[in-house]
């Protein structure tokens, strides 16, 4: 919980499976509030050198979550920023806790049925190739599991373009610091 700092060092930390363009929009909303913006899985992935699902094929997850738990080290020190987060990487171990301790935890859905076809829209034929798609919804599962833990707070964005969908999360952003001032 944020009680105690003051809203200038609260953070923003956007999760969630439901935007299109996720790590665009959670920039945008960094510029909108004037804040940094840290993409956690990028500086992930620069640390590694490669993408994080070739480093756990050829390194195996004990060296992956070596990798995360020191760049969440870091993470963990950042105030007043706005930081884009995979649910997967936010609900292993206490970092879903400790990220909460710093700011306000927002996580954008949508509906499966809407998720479903921009999965089926953006795999074009790989859609009907099984294990693609168990790997994409495995993915999409383990995003959601953070929906169900304590603190997180959704916002569907189904219905909303990226405009509305900014504007939004700022304002529930806005609003819960507020409260919480």
């Amino acid at each position: 919980m944020v009680i105690g700092l003051p809203a200038s060092y609260r953070n923003l930390i956007v999760t969630g499976y439901g935007a299109s363009n996720h790590p665009r929009l959670v920039s945008q909303m960094a510029s909108s509030l004037k804040r940094p913006f840290v993409d956690v899985e990028a500086l992930i992935e620069q640390r590694l050198g490669e993408s994080m699902e070739e480093t756990r094929q050829m390194y195996g997850e004990r060296h992956m979550k070596a990798n995360i738990a020191e760049v969440m080290s870091n993470v963990l020190l950042y105030r007043g920023t706005v930081i884009r987060i995979h649910g997967s990487t936010l609900s292993s171990g206490d970092y879903l806790a400790r990220m909460q301790e710093t700011g306000i935890v927002v996580c954008l859905v949508a509906r499966l049925d809407a998720i479903l076809q921009k999965m089926h829209l953006s795999f074009g034929a790989r859609y009907h190739d099984p294990r693609e798609r168990a790997m994409a919804l495995g993915e999409l599962e383990r995003e959601w599991a953070v929906r169900k833990l304590p603190g997180v707070m959704e916002l569907d964005v189904t219905e909303r373009d990226e405009a509305g969908t900014l504007q939004d999360v700022i304002s529930l952003w806005q609003t819960v610091a507020l409260e919480r001032s």
